[in-house]
């Protein structure tokens, strides 16, 4: 395991994770990670460290409500949150990891549009 650094696009939002040097990232075609191009790479809880700016983040939720989508109140970036699909992990934008640390080991295509009916397809692979 190696500890990776991520960030905002404005650098009030900093934080650690650990995870291996190459990951699978999941790429979901639901309106927001469409919209927005997030790419999850999904991290334990305990595995996680917010290391600034917590009094930047604003919760959004729609739909269910039961995700909480974290974004940087300066700079708009959503660089990680807490999905619904994953209680017990923070997804983290791919994006917004400092490069050089973490690499792609494959690509988890997921259609998030049909969310109920692909959501146990998704949790068998991540």
């Amino acid at each position: 395991m190696n500890t990776h650094k991520g960030e905002c696009h404005c650098k009030k939002i900093q934080f650690t994770f650990k995870a291996p040097a190459s990951v699978s990232i999941t790429i979901c075609n639901c309106s927001i990670c469409n919209t927005s191009g997030f790419q999850h790479v999904f991290i334990p809880h305990e595995d996680f460290t917010l290391l600034s700016g917590e009094s930047f983040l604003k919760s959004y939720r729609f739909g269910s409500r039961k995700a909480q989508h974290m974004f940087c109140t300066e700079c708009g970036v959503k660089s990680f949150y807490q999905p619904r699909s994953h209680p017990d992990k923070y997804s983290i934008n791919y994006r917004c990891i400092k490069k050089g640390t973490l690499s792609i080991q494959n690509t988890i295509k997921f259609d998030g549009k049909n969310w109920e009916k692909n959501i146990n397809s998704l949790k068998s692979k991540v």
